[in-house]
């Protein structure tokens, strides 16, 4: 079917509500959502995945969901778009592993008639999907920046900074962590679309983790090695800043490398309450699973899609600086306050 003889049923069709569901344009079949996820691993993804479902049943909502083998398998990805496609789903909410790499993808199973939504990952350009629900990621990497500056500004100890990032390939949430912790801190990031241009004679070090625990262990042993005065570690999500904090545990520098990450999960909150991790920017991925599934039935309802975040090309769900060291100037709550809005 077109997109235009599709976007027609979609707008015609009159919702039903048959012991408890939202019907789909055709046969009175139940309204069919995907939720694509990068991976089953992460709890982020996994907590995502339970708001989705947990709101889904609440309107008699079919989801369906996929996720990819590993942080970066977008293959997997498409294979579960185009599949969704082909089953009729209405809509499909998606955190793209390689948002370029699915471009092609996305903008076939829109002109398919198919509301794609991005959750957590944002497109280079927002224009690829009909919305996005997602951190603001420069922000969230601001905020630990500017903390983590004026932390080590009070210690008046040379600083030393490496950076743990996710697949090390520019994927956008990974580049808006990274150069909004940067700029945060003060460092020119000259391109702030780009990783890995600066010169600043601080930034000592920098690897790929692939977003998990095992990667940031290995990274940050391969990096200390590399140079022992390191003592600012800036890491892309609360997995890999477990693993760097166990492989300094492990050489018995725990105390010397100040760790700074983002996510928000009640496990990260846990180590920013025991000082594992000094601060975390807490995100809100139920909130954008929530959303994502109540605008696929708004849309199949109204046709109506949401509104970006007034300056922002996508719609923002807000993100908190989680310490037990506030700082002047810089907004926090505390671990315990944390613990009551945590994930996972």
């Amino acid at each position: 079917m077109g997109r235009q003889a599709r976007a027609v049923v979609v707008r015609v069709f009159v919702v039903g509500l048959v012991a408890g569901c939202v019907m789909s344009p055709t046969a009175g079949d139940p309204l069919v959502v995907g939720l694509i996820t990068k991976t089953e691993s992460n709890p982020f993804f996994l907590t995502m995945k339970a708001a989705a479902l947990s709101r889904a049943d609440e309107l008699g909502v079919e989801l369906r969901t996929f996720s990819g083998r590993y942080d970066g398998d977008w293959e997997t990805q498409a294979e579960a778009v185009n599949s969704l496609v082909t089953d009729g789903a209405v809509g499909i909410l998606i955190t793209p592993s390689d948002p370029t790499a699915l471009s092609d993808t996305v903008r076939m199973a829109r002109e398919a008639g198919v509301l794609v939504i991005a959750l957590d990952t944002p497109f280079d350009s927002p224009d690829s999907v009909d919305a996005t629900f997602a951190t603001d990621n420069f922000r969230a990497g601001a905020l630990i920046g500017k903390w983590t500056r004026a932390k080590t500004d009070m210690s008046g100890a040379d600083v030393r900074i490496v950076t743990l990032d996710g697949s090390g390939t520019q994927i956008t949430i990974d580049v808006l962590r990274n150069q909004g912790f940067l700029s945060g801190f003060g460092i020119d990031v000259r391109d702030p679309t780009r990783m890995y241009d600066e010169d600043d004679p601080r930034i000592v070090g920098r690897g790929a983790t692939m977003g998990t625990a095992a990667g940031g262990r290995a990274v940050m042993e391969d990096l200390i090695r590399r140079d022992p005065g390191i003592n600012v570690a800036y890491t892309v999500n609360e997995p890999v800043a477990a693993g760097a904090f166990a492989a300094l545990e492990q050489m018995g520098k725990e105390n010397d490398v100040l760790i700074a990450s983002i996510d928000g999960s009640c496990e990260g909150v846990g180590r920013v309450a025991t000082g594992e991790i000094e601060a975390t920017s807490m995100q809100y991925p139920h909130k954008m699973a929530s959303l994502g599934i109540d605008t696929v039935v708004e849309y199949s309802r109204t046709g109506k899609k949401p509104e970006n975040t007034s300056g922002l090309g996508f719609y923002d769900t807000g993100v908190t600086l989680v310490t037990k060291d506030p700082i002047a100037k810089v907004p926090s709550i505390t671990p315990e306050r944390a613990l009551n809005e945590c994930w996972g």
